[in-house]
C-alpha cells in the first residue's frame, strides 16, 4: 500500500477539481461572467499573474518556482514520513493539490485562472487551488492546536 495514501488522494482530489473547473470556465465565453445570485455569488473569469489577493501582481516568473519547490517538499514529506497524523495527511494534500493547479497553470499559461467571485463580502476573485491550499492550512492549524494540547 502507498504511504500515506490519503494524502495523495486528497492532493489528486484538489488537483482535478481545480483545473477541471478551469478548463470548463476557460473553454466555455458563457461562465465568463456569470450572476449565480446576483450581486452574492458570480462566476468572472480572469487570469491573475500575482500571488492570493493578486499581490506580486507580475510576478508568474518566479512564483512558478515556489509553486513546484512547494510541492516538491510536500511529495518528499510525503514519501519519507511515517507518522503523519490525519490531520497533517489532509492539510498536505490539499496545499499540495492547490500548490499543483494552480503551479500549472503558472507554467503553462504564465497565470492562474480565477472565477470565484463572492461579492457579498467584496472578496477577491479566487479558485479551487486557492481554496484547497486555505483549507489545508486550517487543518495544519488544527493539528497544531490539538498536538499542542497533548505535550506538557
Amino acid at each position: 500500500m502507498l504511504k500515506n495514501f490519503s494524502l495523495w488522494l486528497t492532493a489528486l482530489f484538489w488537483l482535478i477539481l481545480d483545473q477541471v473547473s478551469k478548463l470548463a470556465i476557460a473553454q466555455n465565453s458563457s461562465l465568463h461572467n456569470l450572476a449565480i445570485w446576483q450581486g452574492v455569488f458570480h462566476l468572472r473569469y480572469i487570469t491573475n499573474t500575482g500571488a492570493a489577493f493578486s499581490l506580486f501582481s507580475g510576478g508568474s516568473g518566479w512564483l512558478k518556482w515556489i509553486s513546484l519547490i512547494v510541492s516538491l517538499g510536500l511529495i518528499f514529506v510525503g514519501l519519507s514520513s511515517n507518522k503523519l497524523t490525519n490531520w497533517e495527511k489532509y492539510g498536505f494534500g490539499c496545499i499540495l493539490g492547490g500548490a499543483l493547479g494552480n503551479g500549472i497553470d503558472r507554467f503553462t499559461k504564465g497565470a492562474v485562472i480565477d472565477f470565484i467571485d463572492v461579492r457579498l463580502i467584496n472578496f477577491p476573485i479566487f479558485n479551487f487551488a486557492d481554496i484547497a491550499i486555505n483549507l489545508g492550512l486550517a487543518c495544519l492549524l488544527i493539528n497544531l492546536i490539538l498536538t499542542s494540547r497533548k505535550s506538557p
